[in-house]
C-alpha cells in the first residue's frame, strides 16, 4: 500500500511521534493507523506523544555565524526553566548547525536533515523531549549569506528572549553590525527602508492621518501637507533606518551606518513565542489539584 504524506501527518499527530519513525511505522503495518500506533509505542518511538498537545511558548533564539553564512533560529519548549538546561543549550547549537551545512528552507525539510550518522534533526530533538521531559520543537530559522565585503552583526537579549541579526554591506566591522542588531531588539523595527514598507500600509496610514487631520478641523488645503509630515513620524516607528539610533538619539540609523561608510541590507528579529498562544495557569489551583490526587 502507498504511503502518502496525510496519513505520515495523521499519524504523527496522533503519537508524537518522530515524521520518519511514522513512515516506517506506516510501511511496516501496510497503512493500518491503529496497527501503527501499536507499532510506534512497541517500539518506544511514541514516548513524546504525551507531550505532543502541550503548549511550549517559551524557549530561546540562537544564532550560529561560519564564515559567509549565518543562522537565526528559535526553539521553543514548556517552561522557561528548560532554556538553563545543558541539555537543551547544546541542543541549539546541534541545530544550528545543521541548518548551516544543510540549508534547509522550510522547517519540515529541516527536520529530516540528517546530523549524526543516519539520526535525523527530528530524532535528535524527539530524544531531548524524552530526557528533558517537556515539548520542544523547532519553529523557525533563517539563513543568511553576504559577501567578503560584508559583515553580520548578531545580537541576543536577556540570554535569547530576542534574537536579531543584521547584515551590513561595504564593511567588515562587527561592532557597528552588532550596535545594528542591538538596536533593532531594542526598538522593534518592521522594515529596512521606507521603499520596503508596503503601499497599501502606506495608503492606509495616510487615510487615518488624514481623517485624524479634517476631524481635528484643519482646513482642507492644508490637510494633504500635514498628512505627509506626519508620515514621517509613522516611518520613525517602523522603519530601522529612519529612527533615532537607540546608542546616540541625536542621530538616525541611516547616519550612523553611513558615517562607517555601510548601508543596512537586512535584519530578522525574533521573539520567543510572539504570536503564540501561551498558557495561562492557576499555580495555588495546581498545587491544590497535586494534594487531592
Amino acid at each position: 500500500m502507498a504511503i502518502t504524506a496525510k496519513m505520515v501527518k495523521e499519524l504523527r499527530e496522533k503519537t508524537g511521534a518522530g515524521m520518519m519513525d511514522c513512515k516506517k511505522a506506516l510501511q511496516e503495518t501496510n497503512g493500518d493507523i491503529d496497527k501503527a500506533i501499536d507499532f510506534l509505542r512497541e517500539k518506544g518511538m511514541a514516548s513524546a506523544a504525551k507531550k505532543a498537545d502541550r503548549i511550549a511558548a517559551e524557549g530561546l533564539t540562537h544564532v550560529e555565524i561560519d564564515g559567509n553564512t549565518a543562522v537565526l533560529l528559535e526553539v521553543n519548549c514548556e517552561t522557561d526553566f528548560v532554556t538553563k538546561n545543558e541539555m537543551f543549550l547544546e541542543l541549539l547549537g546541534k541545530i544550528g548547525k545543521a541548518l548551516l551545512n544543510k540549508k534547509p528552507e522550510t522547517v519540515e525539510e529541516a527536520l529530516e536533515t540528517k546530523v549524526e550518522g543516519d539520526e535525523t534533526l527530528e530524532a535528535v530533538i524527539t530524544r531531548a523531549i524524552s530526557t528533558i521531559g517537556e515539548k520542544i520543537s523547532l519553529r523557525r530559522f533563517t539563513i543568511f549569506e553576504k559577501t567578503d565585503n560584508d559583515v553580520f552583526g548578531s545580537y541576543l537579549h536577556m540570554g535569547g528572549r530576542i534574537g536579531v541579526v543584521a547584515v551590513l554591506e561595504n564593511t567588515n566591522d562587527e561592532a557597528v553590525a552588532r550596535d545594528v542588531a542591538m538596536h533593532a531588539a531594542a526598538i522593534n523595527p518592521r522594515y529596512v527602508n521606507r521603499e520596503d514598507v508596503p503601499e497599501n500600509e502606506v495608503n492606509h496610514e495616510r487615510e487615518v492621518l488624514k481623517q485624524q487631520a479634517l476631524n481635528e478641523g484643519k482646513p482642507e488645503k492644508i490637510v494633504e501637507k500635514m498628512v505627509e509630515g506626519r508620515l514621517g513620524k509613522f516611518f520613525e516607528q517602523i522603519v530601522l533606518v529612519e529612527q533615532a539610533f537607540v546608542k546616540d538619539p541625536d542621530v538616525k540609523v541611516k547616519k550612523f551606518v553611513a558615517d562607517k561608510g555601510a548601508t543596512v541590507k537586512t535584519f530578522v528579529r525574533y521573539e520567543v513565542g510572539e504570536g503564540m498562544e501561551k498558557r495561562e495557569e492557576n499555580f495555588a489551583e495546581e498545587v491544590m489539584s497535586q494534594i487531592k490526587k
